[in-house]
């Protein structure tokens, strides 16, 4: 009795199982095909480009400081002035310093007339002594007066420095060819050492852009900064109105680290700035040429898929089924976008329709997306 139930029971299960597979599968047959459009894959021609934001920065840059204190009685330049290595920035009143001056070269010529009479009656003693003419402390006393005299000289001779120095910072000049900005003081201003900033001088040409990368790209850097054979081209600005910058950059530096906190490194790219169009402080992006030139495989950018950092497209299958394909992409191009590996040209992929997508999954075919 016992057995015949569970026997029956068993058969029940086994039937139940049976039942609900046939459904499932009738449930699949019966899905309808998803309605979508598809691309045929081609080569375009293209020209790749990695844009970076980036910051212009002159190659010299100083601040214009007193370095003795005074009153401003002259500016020699006027603001956004460009000047030459040499040329007088700002005069601070000399009348003082040109006074120390004088004194300071009074004490030098008075020290060298007391270090001359002084070692004329050393000389005279050293031949009195010879002859055993006088005491051998008034020699001693002789040769220490000359001693004397001659720190007096060197003593007097530093103070003229110091008094030359002063005077000549009573003007100050520009260190090198630049600009100098909105003069910060006006006439008859009072300065001291260091304060206040009278202005700032900027060089010109050539330009510096400062920009940042990831430190996995700095291997391609490096071969950027390496290689001899360059596209003339690899580098060039566009500007916030989408303007491009006529002169080409060169690329000359990559910082010594990477940042810690960021992961991320500097590097310097040099641009010719004859028509002063570039300004210290600008923000600008830097083009770079990549890899993806010439003939490159390009698909739209909305087939492409992102699951877990991998890209994949639906692949089109002989019988209207569609299979997900890894993907390495490149540049995006408009709405397009280069495929560097994954596929390859003739091959169709679904442009539109891929959100109601799945593995193995049947599709209509509308139209062809060009």
């Amino acid at each position: 009795m016992n057995l015949s139930y569970k026997l029956a029971a068993f058969s029940a299960l086994v039937l139940a199982g049976f039942s609900c597979g046939q459904k499932e599968q009738a449930e699949q047959q019966a899905s309808p095909a998803v309605t979508v459009t598809t691309y045929t894959v081609v080569s375009k021609s293209v020209t790749g480009i990695d844009e970076y934001p980036s910051s212009l920065v002159p190659l010299n840059e100083v601040e214009i400081r007193p370095q003795i204190g005074g009153y401003i009685t002259n500016i020699y330049v006027k603001d956004g002035q460009e000047v030459k290595k040499g040329q007088r920035l700002y005069e601070i009143d000399r009348s003082k310093y040109a006074a120390s001056q004088q004194q300071a070269k009074a004490l030098v010529e008075s020290a060298e007339a007391n270090l001359a009479r002084l070692s004329k009656d050393y000389d005279r003693y050293k031949r009195l002594d010879e002859q055993d003419a006088i005491a051998k402390q008034q020699l001693d006393h002789a040769e220490s007066a000359v001693l004397d005299a001659k720190a007096q000289l060197s003593s007097a001779k530093a103070q003229l420095e110091s008094a030359n120095t002063d005077y000549q910072y009573s003007v100050l000049t520009a260190p090198f060819d630049g600009t100098v900005g909105i003069s910060q003081v006006r006439l008859g201003s009072q300065v001291s050492p260091g304060q206040p900033l009278l202005n700032t001088l900027s060089s010109n040409d050539p330009m510096s852009l400062n920009f940042v990368i990831n430190e996995r790209e700095i291997p391609r850097f490096n071969k950027l900064l390496k290689a001899e054979d360059n596209p003339d081209s690899l580098f060039r600005i566009r500007f916030s109105d989408n303007s491009i910058y006529p002169f080409n950059g060169t690329f000359t530096t990559i910082d010594r680290a990477v940042g810690r906190q960021s992961g991320t490194i500097a590097l310097r790219v040099q641009f010719p700035n004859p028509n002063r169009d570039l300004i210290a402080g600008m923000t600008v992006n830097l083009m770079v040429l990549n890899q993806d030139l010439g003939e490159q495989l390009v698909i739209p950018y909305r087939a492409v898929t992102e699951q877990m950092g991998e890209y994949f497209v639906y692949l089109v299958q002989d019988d209207n089924t569609v299979k997900q394909q890894n993907v390495e992409l490149g540049t995006q191009i408009g709405d397009n976008i280069v495929v560097r590996s994954g596929l390859t040209a003739g091959v169709k992929i679904v442009a539109t329709g891929i959100q109601k997508l799945r593995e193995g999954a049947q599709i209509t075919e509308q139209t062809v997306a060009q």
